[in-house]
């Protein structure tokens, strides 16, 4: 860009928040209540040189802005902001301190960690309550005035009904680092994405939504990096408006669009992992980088009446907050920005107990959930919540309003522990394969409300859930004392890694009996990237340090005959779920309505075929369980499904329950290239650890 530099700018608006081209010049607005003054900071191309200081001539609102004649996209930025540094009120102002915009849509480079990035003396006996006076600007990323556009075409949202969505969690990065057919710049990134083979795998499970890990510009944590390792996961949000950098083979924003389209074309929805609940800048102790300098008192949740500290109900050393109008606007316009610039379908929330606290605690009919659920874009769109976060009543499975649907780790745990054969499952884990409904079943909610998983990328990847009894988590450094101790898990025989045919045969069916039960039970299934192959994280349950082999997706074990075998068999889950809507998570089932006369939507049996009686649900030593569904089919005529379930060692000869219909065998878990075939006698023998599923018509195309 090459313009005579002002010495200072027009008053231009205060709306749009952020850095906005009109084509003449640029309008430059950014919040702050108790700021004296901000400067707009302009450099150079490479974003080493700061050619100008220039004052923001205006406030309106609490809102400073200033309008830049002649700048155009492709400009550097960032802000100083000046105000009192008093921590003991919660401000911590410091013009030596350049800051991000909250804005910013694109940023130039990662933040490279310096002493100067901290507003206080690091070596100073007051800690945190004496100013640093050392310039940060050559450690801090630059904001980039962009052009947000792109030529969609005719992209259009799949808009895949909940009931029929099936999902798949993945890194943006670990999907494709040893991907070795793709270009090696393109690997780990947005451009991977796009790649027609990876589409295509998708599209062979029956995946109608593809669920990224943060992708938000994201801190490479300092003490991280001094110990050899990296923050993967990435929940730790620097910009809320940008792509995480290193994301980007081209450097080029709409890498991140032409994913979103391609996936689109192929019907798949894209959802991103969104962390709003903290930001990078962690506690008192943390760096200014951004928000912390522009009003820290505003933007962060502190301590009554001891400002100088954090409510931290995160656990990353702050709290975001939301109940603050301008910081929920803040939250607003990033979601809407990611939905209408990116078409991204859905979200999904990370802490999502954090954005719904107002003064008293958890609150369902939050400013936030308030917020999106009137908003005519977001309230159209996936909304998922992790429902927990560590502060006073964190835990809020559930609880959450109509419109979201929500992380179940209580399937988790239950489907585990049944499979594992713990004593006494079986009223347990009937209540998870029927949607979660003493807890879901209320405010009309539905069953997809519960998003079913057996795996997620916090904890064991579902190969080391039948691999390992306990955590291996040593090489994050940590003397094992982090991830969770209880896994429910099982190793079957040996730890870890073993050419023990039996052991490896035995973990084999209860991991297919795990995929069945997520995928055969009400609600949403989830799947974590590479367990349809069985990717392993060699027994670490917490892998958010490991950017590296540990984590990322080993694809040769996708091309392995045991590999392809289970990927097979995970689309043929996907397309039974897809052919019956019993399978699927349209509505709660209670046995209240008669399909047809004599069969309730549902119903229970043991392996006997008899119905369920009281004393039965509780026999802590009964590992067998018969459910049949029922629903409506297209043509108005019934449409029954049975599942048997031996969640035993031994095998088990389950009877039919009484009825005239005629059955048809579907899939055997045990035995996964076992042919279909219709029922002849009264009985048919379950192998331990299996499922089996019956229907009452045979698919055309399965």
């Amino acid at each position: 860009m090459i313009f005579t530099m002002p010495d200072r700018l027009q008053p231009g608006l205060p709306y749009p928040l952020g850095a906005k081209s009109d084509g003449l010049g640029v309008n430059f607005a950014v919040f702050s209540a108790n700021a004296h003054k901000i400067e707009l900071c302009l450099f150079d191309r490479a974003g080493r040189k700061e050619l100008a200081r220039l004052p923001l001539p205006e406030c309106t609102d609490e809102v400073w802005h200033g309008y830049l004649p002649e700048a155009e996209p492709g400009q550097l930025y960032g802000y100083r902001a000046y105000g009192p540094f008093d921590p003991l009120r919660g401000h911590r102002f410091n013009p030596n301190k350049l800051l991000i915009d909250p804005y910013a849509k694109q940023l130039s480079s990662p933040l490279r960690w310096s002493d100067a990035l901290f507003g206080y003396r690091l070596n100073s006996s007051r800690a945190d309550m004496s100013i640093d006076r050392r310039d940060s600007a050559p450690a801090v990323p630059k904001a980039i005035v962009i052009e947000d556009s792109f030529n969609w075409g005719d992209d259009r949202r799949p808009a895949v009904p909940w009931s029929k969505t099936v999902i798949y969690e993945a890194h943006v990065k670990g999907i494709s680092m040893l991907r070795d057919d793709l270009l090696p710049h393109q690997r780990g990134t947005f451009a991977s994405l796009a790649n027609p083979r990876f589409i295509d795998h998708l599209v062979k499970l029956g995946i109608t939504a593809i669920e990224l890990l943060p992708a938000h510009a994201f801190l490479q944590d300092r003490f991280l990096l001094e110990r050899g390792l990296r923050n993967y996961w990435g929940y730790n949000t620097l910009a809320f408006f940008a792509p995480e950098p290193a994301y980007l083979s081209s450097g080029e924003l709409n890498e991140m669009r032409l994913a979103v389209r391609r996936l689109h074309a192929a019907g798949i929805e894209v959802i991103l992992d969104v962390v709003y609940n903290h930001t990078a800048e962690g506690n008192e102790m943390g760096p200014t980088v951004s928000l912390r300098g522009l009003d820290n008192a505003s933007y962060f949740r502190l301590m009554p009446g001891n400002e100088r500290y954090y409510i931290n109900d995160t656990g990353c050393g702050n709290t975001l907050n939301i109940s603050h109008p301008r910081v929920l606007q803040m939250v607003m316009d990033s979601l809407r920005h990611w939905a209408e610039s990116y078409h991204i379908d859905g979200f999904r929330f990370d802490l999502g107990s954090t954005l719904g606290r107002e003064s008293h605690g958890f609150d369902p009919g939050s400013g936030f959930f308030d917020a999106i659920l009137q908003d005519p874009v977001l309230s159209r769109l996936k909304l998922i919540s992790e429902p927990w976060d560590i502060g006073p009543g964190g835990y809020q499975l559930a609880n959450h309003p109509p419109g979201f649907a929500e992380w179940n780790d209580k399937f988790r745990d239950g489907v585990r522990r049944f499979w594992r054969g713990d004593p006494g499952q079986r009223p347990e884990f009937a209540a998870r394969l029927t949607g979660s409904a003493e807890m879901f079943d209320r405010r009309r909610r539905k069953p997809w409300a519960s998003i079913n998983y057996i795996a997620s990328h916090d904890g064991f990847t579902l190969q080391d859930v039948v691999s390992y009894t306990g955590k291996h988590n040593e090489a994050n450094g940590e003397d094992g004392r982090d991830g969770h101790s209880e896994n429910y898990s099982a190793n079957w025989g040996v730890e870890g890694p073993t050419d023990d045919a039996v052991v490896l045969e035995l973990r084999d069916r209860v991991r297919r009996a795990m995929l069945t039960t997520v995928l055969f039970a009400q609600g949403t299934p989830m799947l974590l990237a590479g367990d349809e192959f069985g990717r392993t994280q060699n027994g670490n349950n917490n892998a958010y340090c490991q950017d590296n082999e540990i984590s990322w997706v080993d694809w040769q074990a996708a091309a392995t005959p045991a590999g392809q075998l289970l990927t097979a068999y995970v689309g043929r889950l996907t397309a039974l779920r897809h052919e019956f809507e019993a399978l699927q998570a349209c509505r709660f089932l209670h046995g209240g309505e008669e399909i047809a006369p004599g069969i309730p939507d549902i119903a229970w049996f043991d392996e006997r075929g008899e119905a369920l009686t009281p004393e039965a649900w509780h026999n802590p030593e009964a590992r067998a369980l018969s459910v049949r569904r029922a629903s409506r089919g297209q043509d108005g005529q019934p449409d029954v499904v049975l599942l048997f379930l031996n969640a035993g060692h031994d095998p088990i000869e389950f009877s039919f329950p009484p009825s005239d219909m005629t059955w048809h065998m579907l899939l055997d878990s045990a035995a996964p290239d076992r042919p279909g075939y219709k029922v002849e006698q009264p009985t048919v023998g379950v192998q331990g650890h299996s499922v089996m599923l019956f229907a009452t018509r045979v698919p055309k195309e399965i």
